[in-house]
Parts: C-alpha cells; sequence; structure tokens
C-alpha cells in the first residue's frame, strides 16, 4: 500500500442489501441479446449468436430510487429491464452445475443505453462503451440475498413507463440462464465478490423522456424504480 495517494481515492459503490447492509460493487458486466424476441427484434437471429459480454463502470449505479439524469450526446435513451445476479464467491472455469454457490443475491436492474450511439457503434464496427457505459447508466434496486429467494429460473420480469407496461417476459425465456452465463463469463475473466452481472433484457425496449417514471418488477426477487430528471 502506498503511503498516500496523491489525489483522493474514489469511494466504494454501493447497493443497498434487502434487510440490511451493503453489498460493495466491484465490476459490473452485461448480456446482450438474451432473450430471442429481443434479438430478433433487433434484426439478430437467436439461434446464431453466443453470448455478448460487455461492462459498465461501477459508479454507474443509481439506487434507493434516486433520479438518473438524461445523458448528454444522445436523443435517443432507451431502457433495457432486467435480472441483475450479485457475485459472492469468484473464480475462473467455473462449471455450470457449480455456478449458484457463486451467487450471493439478486436484483432488478436497468441497462439504460444510448440506442443512437449504440447503432453508430455496429455500424462502424466500434466498441459499445459510450452507448453502454455512461454515467448513471445503471439504475438498480436492491440486492435479494440468495439464502432468503432461493435462485429465481422463472418468474414474471416487468418494466411500465409511466404506468404503461413496456416489457413483460418471464426469466425462464433466457436464452442463456444464470449458470450458463456464470460459466461462459468465467471462462472470459476472473469472477471476484462485489461483481455484478445483469443477465439480458426482454423484447419492448423503447425510448424515455425526461420526466418518465420507470418501474420494473421482478417476481420473487424486487423491483427497480427511477425518474429521468
Amino acid at each position: 500500500m502506498p503511503d498516500h495517494y496523491v489525489v483522493p481515492p474514489p469511494t466504494v459503490p454501493w447497493v443497498p442489501v434487502q434487510g440490511g447492509g451493503a453489498f460493495p460493487v466491484r465490476r459490473i458486466f452485461c448480456v446482450g441479446r438474451n432473450y430471442a424476441a429481443h434479438v430478433r427484434e433487433m434484426g439478430g437471429d437467436p439461434r446464431a449468436e453466443p453470448p455478448i459480454f460487455f461492462t459498465k463502470p461501477a459508479d454507474s449505479i443509481v439506487t434507493g430510487g434516486a433520479p438518473m439524469a438524461y445523458p448528454p450526446a444522445t436523443s435517443n435513451l432507451h431502457h433495457e429491464m432486467e435480472l441483475v445476479v450479485a457475485i459472492g464467491t469468484g473464480g475462473t472455469d467455473i462449471a455450470e452445475s457449480d455456478a449458484l454457490a457463486h451467487v450471493w443475491g439478486y436484483a432488478a436492474g436497468l441497462d439504460m443505453t444510448r440506442r443512437d450511439l449504440q447503432a453508430e457503434a455496429v455500424r462502424g464496427g466500434r466498441p459499445w462503451d459510450m452507448a453502454k457505459g455512461f454515467d448513471a447508466s445503471a439504475p438498480i434496486g436492491d440486492i435479494a440475498p440468495a439464502s432468503h429467494i432461493g435462485h429465481p429460473a422463472a418468474g414474471q420480469i416487468r418494466l411500465a413507463v409511466n404506468g404503461e407496461v413496456r416489457q413483460t417476459a418471464d426469466l425462464a425465456d433466457m436464452i442463456w440462464n444464470v449458470p450458463a452465463i456464470i460459466a461462459a463469463l468465467s471462462r472470459l475473466v476472473r469472477l471476484a465478490p462485489g461483481d455484478l452481472i445483469f443477465t439480458g433484457t426482454p423484447e419492448g425496449v423503447g425510448p424515455v423522456v425526461t420526466g418518465d417514471v420507470l418501474v420494473g418488477e421482478i417476481a420473487g426477487v424486487g423491483r427497480i424504480d427511477t425518474r429521468i430528471a
């Protein structure tokens, strides 16, 4: 450890835990195109594509129902409602049969996307970083410990904007379930306690504007709510 830092060290981002406590966030990984209907919605073939992983900064989370600022450099901000997995025990080359033992808990989250920047990146064969990893791009609800709720493999996932349901599906509709996601990701990076994995969104993604109120719920897990400020 250094004897001093030349600038103030960053604080550790954290997510509230249902029932009390705080889950420190180390890294945020996201799965793209994990519901067949959403893959088709975005013009892809769900039978032809392996899991797509991308990342967001740890400090992009928005917690406690706080508002999310509409980001700069976009005129097409989209919502993507997702189940979030909180990793409690790390490792590499994790077998699917062992994967759930590495999960500390689950939450409802939003993978907010600057869709116009993403479309430009895709057309140019460039990374998605600025389309996905901008400030406040990962609103998340309180984490439910797996020791309390188990490991949800099915159940409704839904998002309403200003009271109108935009996205609704079942967790069982995921192309790659949670064990498969953890196994695949752990072959690419070493997972560690504090990692979050956003597991992909169902169909129905669409734009939001300043003033919109977003309320998402996952059966047996929890909810996420935020307002676009």
